[in-house]
């Protein structure tokens, strides 16, 4: 009954096409990894606690308030941060919307669903991040959160780009398809290990003297090494992959997304480097939270172009044997 009621909700918007779908979709994407940038900017800024209740910003008013204890800055930087939480809001009824009113397969709804599922997830571990004073491991939650949200924000947009009446068809063998997921797990340990960084680090969120905030009690420099090393081997996998798919061959657009990874790899370790050697500046913290969700998007990207679903007149053009001469 909620579904067919939802359903003539959405009938009375215009009906999207496929371009519109996967513009929504790409927003999505934009808003999921942009939200946890502007989430570095409050940490480096020392304004998580700009706004110390949740959901209201002060006991009894959602908007800052004057205080003496608290600077303006920190309040309109956290406050921003948490208007920003609409936009990404936003952006996944609307793909929500899009699809339904589209009458797209089971699996696009899905992962569409999924998007303002998470969003209220994120929001309500915000909220215990704000109220536990800012611990450092509430942090590293929300932090890693926002990464698996930009992960399935990715396979949103691949899946709408996907015929709802195509054939599935598998583009990658399947010993490199499973490496491909080694490598995602490598991403993986590597996002824990720079929260870990993170919860040892300089930055932790808020410098009130009153009010300590609790950090990881472990040497930063061995964290850091543990971090670097997880990325090599993350890079390591992905360079291994890119040799398997050289030698059997791979379409342009599993090579682009390749590239595009390897780069993006190469560019994190660059400044992950420079971050050590300078004490880790403020500016490059939220450089590299924007270059881990650019990973992260990239490998997920990389991973739904290895199995796709493609339009029958293809799939059959393609089983056709060729004429003999």
């Amino acid at each position: 009954m909620l579904s067919r009621a939802f359903q003539r909700f959405a009938d009375r918007f215009p009906l999207p096409s496929r371009r519109t779908q996967l513009l929504i979709a790409f927003a999505v994407i934009l808003t999921q990894a942009g939200i946890s940038v502007t989430g570095a900017i409050v940490r480096v800024t020392a304004s998580g606690l700009g706004c110390p209740t949740w959901p209201q910003c002060f006991p009894g008013s959602f908007v800052p308030v004057p205080v003496a204890e608290v600077p303006v800055f920190h309040q309109l930087v956290e406050f921003g941060n948490r208007m920003l939480t609409f936009v990404v809001v936003l952006g996944a009824a609307a793909i929500v919307i899009a699809v339904t009113r589209a009458r797209r397969r089971r699996e696009v709804l899905i992962y569409a669903w999924l998007m303002p599922g998470g969003t209220v997830l994120q929001s309500v571990i915000g909220g215990i991040t704000v109220r536990t004073g800012l611990l450092w491991w509430t942090v590293a939650v929300h932090l890693l959160a926002s990464m698996l949200m930009v992960w399935l924000a990715v396979l949103m947009y691949a899946k709408i780009a996907e015929p709802d009446d195509g054939v599935e068809t598998v583009l990658v063998p399947k010993p490199l398809r499973l490496l491909t997921g080694l490598s995602g797990i490598a991403l993986s340990a590597t996002l824990v290990a720079g929260t870990l960084v993170t919860g040892a680090g300089p930055h932790a969120g808020d410098k009130s003297i009153d009010r300590q905030v609790e950090r990881l009690e472990v040497e930063i420099s061995t964290l850091v090494h543990l971090h670097a090393e997880l990325l090599v081997a993350y890079l390591s996998l992905v360079v291994g992959l890119g040799f398997g798919l050289a030698a059997i061959g791979m379409t342009p657009a599993i090579r682009k997304r390749l590239v595009v990874l390897i780069a993006l790899i190469s560019s994190q370790a660059l400044v992950g480097i420079v971050q050590y050697f300078t004490d880790v500046p403020a500016a490059l913290v939220a450089i590299h939270v924007g270059g881990a969700a650019a990973c992260v998007a990239a490998t997920a990207a990389l991973w739904a172009s290895m199995r796709t679903r493609e339009p029958v007149a293809a799939v059959e053009h393609a089983a056709e044997p060729e004429p003999v001469r």
